[in-house]
């Protein structure tokens, strides 16, 4: 028996930030501030992917120790070589390419 669902159109590699942005803009739920207004997705461009993230407003200004960062949340790596996406954990940017990178290279 054969499917009527056509497969899905290969991934054209990203060449720039902004076509990375458009994969992930295409592929995940865009997320929001508090308000329910969209958040900034920032690009970081490394010599193997782009690193795309949310940007996130620091808390109003509270008396008292500081407050940690919410936890959970995801960062998303696509790749320049496939355009293939993956999520990451929400770590500080270098840590979180250092994980894609021992990823890619455990399943080359």
């Amino acid at each position: 028996m054969t499917s009527d669902t056509p497969p899905p159109a290969p991934q054209t590699p990203p060449t720039t930030p902004d076509q990375a942005l458009d994969i992930v803009r295409a592929r995940y739920a865009e997320p929001k501030l508090p308000d329910g207004t969209p958040a900034e997705l920032h690009v970081h461009e490394f010599d193997i992917g782009y690193l795309v993230y949310p940007v996130f407003p620091p808390p109003a200004e509270t008396t008292g120790p500081p407050r940690p960062a919410p936890p959970g949340g995801a960062k998303i790596v696509v790749s320049k070589a496939t355009g293939e996406s993956v999520t990451v954990p929400n770590f500080p940017t270098e840590q979180a390419i250092a994980l894609y990178r021992r990823n890619v290279e455990r399943h080359a």
